[in-house]
Order: structure tokens, then C-alpha cells, then sequence
């Protein structure tokens, strides 16, 4: 039987129009044998948090360039809560200052890679940290059965 793939869907929310750093890090995840959805440019939130859920994704990965970080990222985790979707990892990159990326690590983002940050960084980090929902299912499934 196949191993299941982690599914993320690569997102660019908002009026950000640079989208070379979300096609390099979507390209690197799917030759690493990740599943990508990638939403194209100037999604809303609920865009974004509507596809996540429609797909049935392990994480969204944000990308941002535009200074908008602090608006974007609490919106989509606060998306993520009502839509009862919180186990859907959120991580992303960009241009951050180093207090944005403490505030929204507080706040629930699991993780951000900045300016320099490689693929090869990223696609560990999704590696380590975006286990497949197939496989966390079963595990559960497996874990239920042996209480038993």
C-alpha cells in the first residue's frame, strides 16, 4: 500500500503580487513528495481557509511579502478556529522582523522561514512537523483498537 503524502496548500494572501518565493518553495515540496495546492496570487483569508478545508490539507504554508503579516496571519488561525480546522498546521515565510515572528509564533503560526531560509530548511521543517492526516488517522485508529 502507497504511503500517504502530505497535502499543503501554498497560499498568497492579500495584495501581495510576488509570487517566486511560494513557486520555488511549492516546487521543492512536491519533488520531496508533498501533495501541493497552490492558490495562485490575491486570496482572501477566507479564500484561503475555504480551499484548506475543501481540500482536506495537513498545513497551510502563507507567503508574504507585502508587510501584512500581522493582519493575515491572525485572520487565517482565527478562520481556522470557527471552521473547527485548527489541526491544519499554518506556517509560512517572508518579509517578518524578528518581533513579528515571536508574536505570531504566540499567537499559533508553528513556524516562519524569512529572507535566506533554503528549500532544503523548508522541506525538513514540513518533514518533521506535517505528518499526512491518512496517517494520523490511522495511528489513532490503531491506538483505539489496542486499548481494547
Amino acid at each position: 500500500m502507497a504511503q500517504p503524502r502530505a497535502r499543503i496548500l501554498m497560499a498568497k494572501a492579500g495584495l501581495d503580487g510576488h509570487d517566486r518565493g511560494v513557486k520555488v518553495v511549492s516546487r521543492a515540496l512536491r519533488d520531496a513528495g508533498v501533495e501541493v495546492i497552490y492558490t495562485g496570487l490575491h486570496q482572501t483569508p477566507e479564500q484561503v481557509v475555504n480551499t484548506a478545508v475543501d481540500e482536506d490539507v495537513d498545513a497551510i504554508g502563507l507567503s508574504l511579502l507585502s508587510g501584512a503579516h500581522m493582519t493575515l496571519f491572525p485572520r487565517i488561525l482565527e478562520l481556522l478556529r470557527e471552521a473547527e480546522a485548527s489541526d491544519i498546521v499554518l506556517f509560512g515565510g517572508g518579509t517578518i522582523p524578528d518581533e513579528d515572528v515571536k508574536a505570531l509564533k504566540t499567537m499559533g503560526v508553528a513556524q516562519l522561514f524569512t529572507p535566506g531560509a533554503s528549500t532544503g530548511t523548508i522541506v525538513d521543517w514540513v518533514r518533521a512537523n506535517v505528518a499526512p492526516r491518512a496517517e494520523t488517522a490511522m495511528s489513532s485508529t490503531s491506538e483505539k483498537l489496542s486499548d481494547r
